[in-house]
């Protein structure tokens, strides 16, 4: 039995469940507040190294920041006219030893109070009727042989360190060889009224063997991210992201996708998915809400009752969620997980009867119970083409 139709929506982001990119992660969860960034997002010790190519250099100088300044903490620095925000402005240069293991656990803290518009929604477009609530199941560890493609995404904004989820997939360019991860939009940029946040990095099969967060405690690097941690040298969103994303209601949301390509922190020659052993194919072509019989959603949910140590999913047959009659119908699925699971993976069997991703999670409602995601269409394909040939050798 479904229930009647009630999309309260929101993006949801970091470690919190319908809240905006950009006020997620510590702080007290009030929209416009002045949260700050906790002791986590302070630099390690033996972080003395930073490894910035001449090209960023030169565009960091371009952009008015000092390379030894951004080592020192300078990328703390929100000020708006510091707060880089167009399509080609990213700079993310790898911090060595940032994402200790401490510091990765601590981004999970979600804010105190989620913020939301009861009004959206309503009247827009061909909306199903709210799924029921299908409870989320915690994945089997080691998470490398039951979700191999799943991980986290870590990223510093203006109120602190957060945390999303995301999927290693295939690049067109160099197949078996991909360093390519898709996440949610509003994982790497904040949106209308923001910019890129910034130490974006993935954490492929964190913490692969399930460790509850008393366990992660004192844990190795090597414990907490087995498969290393791989910078976003490049990330790419939509340009409706960019534009039109919101805080709250769901502004943008059907073009909250984001493709990030990643070199290891660590060196070495392998690729991502030579790594972790698998990346998922990307369809641009899925069938109709009505034709689908289901979706299995991944991530690392972290807002209660989760706390954002572990894998979990949710499979349920979509329905629709239209929030603008102009722009596309995004899926949505029952499913209990919170904040932290933005940007998972949206999983379906293909026409040729093999897995691929259909979508990300994005938003949700206030109380945990439904999710949704964009389905993935020409626009995803032109940012996912962008990010491939861009690294076209």
């Amino acid at each position: 039995m479904r229930r009647p139709n009630r999309p309260v929506t929101a993006v949801l982001c970091a470690a919190a469940l319908a809240l905006t990119a950009s006020a997620c992660g510590p702080g007290n969860g009030e929209a416009g507040s002045d949260a700050k960034p906790t002791a986590a997002a302070s630099l390690p010790s033996g972080s003395d190294t930073i490894k910035i190519p001449d090209e960023l250099k030169d565009k960091l100088k371009q952009h008015g920041f000092d390379m030894d300044k951004w080592k020192g903490g300078e990328w703390k620095n929100w000020k708006k006219d510091q707060w880089l925000r167009e399509a080609g402005d990213y700079i993310n240069p790898i911090i060595a030893g940032l994402w200790d293991p401490d510091r990765m656990r601590d981004a999970d803290v979600p804010p105190d109070r989620p913020v939301t518009d009861p009004d959206l929604g309503k009247d827009q477009g061909v909306t199903d009727p709210t799924p029921d609530p299908v409870t989320a199941k915690a994945a089997a560890p080691p998470f490398h042989q039951s979700v191999p493609e799943a991980g986290k995404v870590f990223f510093d904004g203006p109120e602190g360190s957060m945390v999303c989820s995301a999927t290693v997939v295939k690049d067109p360019a160099h197949p078996g060889k991909s360093n390519m991860v898709w996440t949610a939009g509003h994982c790497v940029h904040a949106g209308k009224s923001g910019g890129w946040y910034r130490n974006i990095a993935f954490v492929p099969s964190y913490n692969n063997s399930g460790k509850s967060a008393a366990q992660l405690k004192g844990a190795s690097r090597d414990q907490v991210a087995p498969y290393g941690v791989w910078w976003s040298d490049w990330a790419q969103t939509s340009d409706q992201w960019i534009a039109q994303g919101g805080p709250t209601g769901g502004a943008g949301a059907p073009y909250d996708f984001a493709v990030l390509h990643v070199t290891p922190e660590a060196g070495g020659g392998k690729s991502l998915e030579e790594t972790v052993g698998s990346a998922l194919p990307v369809d641009f072509n899925a069938p109709a809400v009505g034709k689908v019989a289901g979706i299995t959603a991944t991530g690392f949910p972290a807002a209660a009752p989760f706390d954002g140590q572990k894998a979990y999913q949710c499979t349920d047959k979509p329905g629709r969620l239209s929030l603008d009659a102009s722009a596309p119908v995004m899926y949505r699925i029952g499913c209990t997980m919170t904040g932290g699971s933005s940007g998972g993976g949206w999983v379906a069997i293909g026409g040729d009867g093999k897995r691929a991703l259909v979508s990300n999670t994005s938003i949700g409602p206030v109380k945990a119970g439904w999710l949704a995601g964009p389905r993935l269409g020409p626009e995803a394909k032109g940012v996912y083409d962008a990010v491939s040939g861009k690294f076209k050798k």
